[in-house]
């Protein structure tokens, strides 16, 4: 066998060269870079290798170092050599940092999808732009009111029947064989440039006045002679107001729109019952559909003042309907306000100058107007058209001459609403 050596002393087998020094394993003093001179390093164990290269050995393994105190382990894993796995190279007991969500990539994904509902209601914004009936109404003529201060609309419900079917008009009870366009609903809305409440009025369908070209009728003889153009003439004429924009719906147009939102809440002072409408209503707070509705705004014989009431409902019901149809939970309701939105916009018929952010405006002026009737001196005057609605001349140019120059009326002309 080979012959021992003192400590890890060079082996050499008999017969075979040793090429490595002898006493390479000796344990040497190092003076490093720094040190004041010789016996003043610590001690250092190094293995030297042929052409100078050197190991070092940990401290503690050997020689003068001081023992070192064991590595620290990161809480919950176990220190080498006391029973934990050991661990792989360069594992300092670190817990691996867990890559969450990114903020910027958080704030991309927020923006995208902002940009993706603004280009998608952009979109929706120009389909029921263009879903708008658009009709000649108001065009210059001589003798037209100048502009005053605000907005005026002239606002009308039709009573045509086109586009219902037989079924249609048994269900709502409108009848066969009707020919002609008349209007049961005329209003002016008053839209004040100064902040102020907007001012809707209703213009009773027997009002009594100068159709021009045709001499004095029933002011609702104005739309069946000559359409909504004529119709606004007329109004603008006898009122002294510029009126700036139409709108108008038609009776199933009216249908559609409760339906898709759900109905309208109502609440009803007695039992309403009449065969010519087709109304049967309970007393009490309910939601009217649409066919119900339709009903209630036509309805005019259960009450002794007849369309003077109707009227008033029917202002009742435009604001209750267009307060549900710009609440917050229809606005967020994809399902309530993207039906109700292109049913209204496809029932509609507007002056060529109207656009549909004009029509939004709209409909949040009659969530709460101040609302009245013109001024009215006789409710059955006497005249070859028949019994018909004689205004008080000098309080409604008042009214009319205060809306005109954004002014407030008089509180006795601004008489309110109230269901019949």
């Amino acid at each position: 066998m080979f012959p021992a050596h003192r400590g890890m002393g060079a082996i050499s087998p008999e017969g075979c060269m040793n090429d490595w020094p002898e006493g390479w394993y000796r344990k040497e003093r190092l003076r490093p870079h720094g040190w004041g001179g010789a016996g003043n390093a610590p001690d250092d164990l190094t293995a030297r290798y042929p052409g100078g290269r050197t190991r070092r050995y940990p401290p503690g393994s050997a020689g003068n170092w001081p023992e070192q105190p064991p590595l620290r382990s990161a809480p919950g894993r176990g220190a080498p050599g006391r029973g934990a796995p050991p661990r792989p190279p360069g594992d300092w007991g670190l817990q691996p940092r867990r890559r969450g969500l990114r903020p910027k990539r958080v704030a991309q994904g927020i923006a995208a999808l902002i940009i993706l509902i603004i280009v998608a209601g952009a979109g929706f914004y120009v389909y029921l732009n263009s879903k708008l009936t658009r009709i000649s109404v108001l065009s210059g003529y001589p003798g037209r009111p100048a502009p005053g201060a605000g907005q005026n609309w002239l606002l009308t419900g039709s009573d045509s029947r086109q586009g219902l079917t037989g079924q249609q008009l048994n269900q709502l009870s409108l009848g066969h064989g009707i020919a002609g366009h008349r209007s049961d609903t005329i209003m002016v809305l008053h839209i004040p440039a100064n902040g102020t409440r907007p001012v809707l009025v209703s213009i009773p369908r027997d009002s009594y006045v100068p159709i021009p070209g045709h001499g004095d009728s029933k002011i609702n003889a104005a739309y069946d002679i000559g359409g909504p153009a004529l119709l606004a003439q007329t109004v603008q004429d006898v009122t002294g107001l510029y009126i700036s924009h139409y709108m108008g719906i038609g009776l199933g147009g009216l249908v559609g729109v409760v339906n898709d939102v759900g109905g309208v809440n109502m609440c009803i002072p007695a039992p309403l019952k009449d065969k010519a409408s087709g109304l049967n209503l309970k007393a009490g707070c309910q939601t009217l559909n649409g066919d119900e509705a339709l009903s209630f705004v036509r309805d005019r014989h259960s009450f002794a003042t007849e369309d003077l009431q109707r009227i008033q409902d029917q202002r009742v019901m435009l604001k209750a309907l267009l307060s549900k149809v710009t609440s917050p939970g229809t606005l967020i309701n994809p399902f309530a306000i993207i039906p109700a939105a292109e049913g209204a916009a496809s029932a509609l018929q507007v002056d060529q100058g109207t656009q549909l952010y004009q029509l939004i405006k709209v409909a949040f002026a009659l969530r709460n107007p101040e609302t009245t009737t013109v001024p009215i001196a006789h409710a059955n005057y006497p005249t070859a058209a028949g019994d018909a609605v004689l205004w008080d001349r000098g309080k409604a140019l008042q009214l009319f001459h205060d809306l005109n120059s954004d002014t407030q009326p008089p509180a006795d002309l601004v008489t309110g609403s109230k269901v019949g």
